[in-house]
């Protein structure tokens, strides 16, 4: 009897091909991979892909496994190791809240062999919360690897159930700060654009008419010379949305070269990674019902590449 496997395409896997993808996934030889696609049991989005098609986090994957043969999915282990740098900002019986550095994700999966924020928090001695998948414990939402600032993790079961909620239902204040070229016109405004998968370079998103709905509103707090540092607050929370949305208007955030920054920009500022950092987390504790406000200093390569910039404005 078929098989059907059912799971999101985690952020490790973007870019990666079908079959090397489903191969990592569930444990199979890659062969046997693109045999599934080429028999059309491999959907994406509900679409039929082969072999050679392209992964996307965020998207959902459908694979269908006529007789299973070893086809127990791969285990994904968190490995606790400290991670260098990572604060945390708040703690208590029900929460923790880190700053996290760039380069660090925040749970472990096919293709990422990094730290993470909950191997950190174990190698720390953190109890957190079972729910959810094994490697994600805990998670209630997420920052890329090349985004720094705060997160929070869930310590009780009742806090993963609260959060998550709150994240679904958009009652989660998030704001970023992001140093973007250029100088949006008009310097307040709502970026209101569904984001999907870039229709020609599948490892990137895109605004595209049949996307998710997303929303941003953003305001200019400072205009500096070839650039704006911006306070962005996300309505909702795509894969990439500030860096898909500021590039869609032309604007991408410095040093994001993936999204098509000036790289002589990037050069300048020194930087090595986007200017995006999560700088304000606020929710209601789930326990107390009482607002829980946790805020960000910029990391050293931000600031020093924001001081750059005005320096050169002096």
């Amino acid at each position: 009897m078929a098989e059907l496997r059912a799971l999101p395409v985690p952020d490790g896997l973007a870019g990666e091909r079908v079959d090397a993808g489903i191969a990592r996934l569930l444990g199979l030889s890659r062969t046997r991979a693109a045999e599934l696609a080429a028999t059309g049991g491999v959907r994406l989005d509900g679409r039929a892909v082969g072999k050679s098609d392209r992964l996307l986090p965020g998207g959902w994957l459908e694979v269908e496994l006529p007789d299973a043969p070893g086809a127990a999915a791969a285990t994904i282990e968190v490995v606790a190791e400290p991670v260098p740098g990572m604060r945390i900002v708040h703690d208590d019986d029900d929460v923790v809240v880190v700053d996290k550095p760039v380069g660090v994700a925040a749970h472990p999966s096919p293709g990422w062999t990094g730290p993470t924020v909950v191997g950190a928090l174990q190698a720390a001695g953190y109890r957190i919360s079972t729910s959810g998948a094994a490697e994600r414990q805990g998670i209630v939402h997420r920052l890329d690897v090349g985004t720094s600032g705060l997160m929070v993790v869930a310590k009780s079961e009742h806090a993963y159930t609260v959060l998550k909620r709150g994240f679904k239902e958009r009652t989660v204040e998030k704001v970023y700060h992001a140093l973007v070229q250029g100088h949006p016109e008009p310097t307040t405004g709502t970026i209101d654009a569904p984001i999907g998968r870039h229709p020609t370079a599948d490892y990137r998103f895109a605004v595209v008419a049949e996307g998710k709905p997303s929303v941003t509103h953003y305001e200019v707090l400072e205009m500096l010379p070839g650039a704006s540092l911006v306070e962005v607050h996300l309505e909702t929370g795509r894969t990439h949305q500030i860096r898909v949305h500021f590039a869609a208007l032309r604007h991408p955030c410095v040093g994001d070269l993936t999204y098509g920054a000036d790289p002589t920009l990037a050069k300048r500022t020194g930087l090595r990674r986007q200017w995006l950092h999560a700088v304000r987390l606020g929710f209601e504790h789930p326990a107390t019902g009482r607002p829980l406000v946790v805020t960000s200093p910029y990391p050293d390569d931000l600031a020093t590449g924001l001081e750059r910039l005005r320096d050169s404005y002096r």
